[in-house]
């Protein structure tokens, strides 16, 4: 089955995850009714995203201090909110270019970069990392964090002309390709898409050098030697094996993917294409379930809600309209309630951010060819900059404590005090609220 005919399955799938109850995991106690799974996403959101913390407040000779104010901001997700960062410093107008970055840094903590293959490498030992050094610079500076995509892809755009026709000579150049890539960015780019689409190279979908060399392999060993090259060049990386098949296929092929049981890889990587319908939230909740057995974290690496309608067949779309828009907000704004809810995901990726030369020519963005937002960016912003976002303020009780639940993420914490004479003191740190941990942060005023 190909990509363009499996997600035309979307709305069907369901159906089948629900006939299959071998495959499936325990459903968490709900029901497949979307609106019970939305309506009781407040308590799992609250219980598997936010933490208690303390903050203690003592005077230099270690007594508490009472009535201190303590400010708590946060600055960051530890959720990943993510888009591709493909059009950066290809936005048109350097006006349009501003804007792009601006509203993306404005909401997301996260982004992909592109390393396919024929478009990298376009001449053999000439691969161009002139570009990617530039925007890996900037996000940083952001601190956006950078995840790679794709190492190894057989899909003529990750499968160059010039590869030789000698299967051992491209096995080769593949793993000088992952080892060196994945070396070079260690420290800056720690998140990889090492295998992309192993599922379908039985079936023979494409027919680049990549594709027959990786059929010959068998899917497994494809997705399996890549994994430990990678490995092998930055043990800290966190891998991903990343597909847009959500059925037995691709669950069958992670779990063949382990030496020694344990996996080869540390994170489920599920594409979510829409282009021609939406997931139902029962659909989208199952499937992270499903996944969920692996043990492992699960990424939605490319995640697509339009807003607009298909022209005619293939890349053909029409432009985005308002009453399109309206509707792209609302399901983006489900969906993403939902994923943020369930405790196996640890990311959300958007593919594209700006309509501009976005991808099929599809009108995908939260931002419109011009970069003015589209009202799914205003009520994603206000879900996971305001509604899951946590800003307080409060005073020391006796023994100098203040305590509150937050969301996991970075914070900026101030306490103040005044003493005789109108003199104030403060003390400001940048702090980890983190899950599992005894968030305690002691301030000397």
């Amino acid at each position: 089955m190909n990509r363009r005919d499996f997600l035309k399955t979307g709305a069907s799938a369901s159906a089948f995850l629900l006939a299959t109850p071998a495959w499936c995991a325990e459903n968490q106690n709900l029901s497949a009714d979307p609106g019970e799974i939305l309506k009781e996403a407040p308590g799992r959101i609250a219980k598997c995203r936010m933490g208690e913390g303390t903050v203690v407040a003592r005077n230099a000779k270690g007594k508490p201090v009472r009535g201190a104010k303590v400010t708590i901001e946060q600055l960051r997700h530890d959720f990943l909110f993510g888009s591709n960062l493909f059009q950066f410093g290809h936005c048109g107008t350097p006006e349009q270019e501003e804007q792009y970055r601006q509203r993306f840094t404005a909401l997301f903590n996260y982004c992909t970069l592109g390393f396919y293959w024929a478009g990298f490498e376009p001449e053999r030992g000439k691969p161009n990392y002139d570009y990617i050094d530039k925007v890996v610079e900037w996000a940083r500076a952001q601190q956006v964090t950078c995840k790679g995509h794709p190492l190894v892809w057989d899909h003529p755009a990750s499968s160059p002309r010039w590869l030789p026709d000698d299967q051992q000579e491209i096995a080769k150049l593949s793993d000088a390709r992952v080892q060196e890539i994945v070396a070079r960015y260690k420290g800056r780019i720690d998140v990889w898409d090492v295998v992309n689409e192993a599922t379908h190279l039985p079936q023979g979908v494409n027919q680049t050098k990549m594709a027959k060399w990786g059929a010959a392999l068998g899917s497994a060993p494809y997705v399996a030697h890549p994994l430990r090259i990678a490995r092998a060049a930055n043990p800290q990386a966190r891998l991903v094996v990343n597909d847009y098949r959500t059925d037995p296929p691709y669950l069958q092929l992670l779990e063949q993917v382990t030496a020694q049981g344990k996996s080869l890889f540390d994170i489920v990587g599920i594409q979510s294409h829409m282009h021609d319908a939406v997931w139902p939230t029962n659909k989208v909740w199952e499937i992270c379930d499903t996944y969920q057995r692996l043990g492992l974290p699960i990424h939605f690496t490319e995640t697509t809600i339009l807003s607009g309608s298909r022209q005619g067949p293939g890349e053909n779309w029409n432009k985005t309209d308002p009453e399109a828009e309206a509707k792209q907000a609302e399901q983006t704004a489900a969906l993403y309630t939902t994923l943020f809810s369930h405790p196996a995901v640890q990311a959300v990726t958007w593919w594209d951010f700006s309509d501009y030369h976005a991808w099929q020519g599809a009108p995908a963005g939260w931002v419109r060819d011009d970069m003015s937002p589209k009202p799914v960016y205003h009520r994603l912003k206000d879900l996971v900059r305001k509604q899951w976002w946590t800003k307080t303020t409060g005073v020391t009780d006796k023994e100098g404590r203040f305590s509150t639940r937050a969301f996991f993420g970075t914070y900026k914490i101030t306490v103040q005090t005044e003493h005789t004479r109108a003199i104030t003191l403060t003390s400001s740190q940048e702090v980890q609220w983190q899950r599992g941990q005894t968030n305690q942060f002691e301030f000397r005023i």
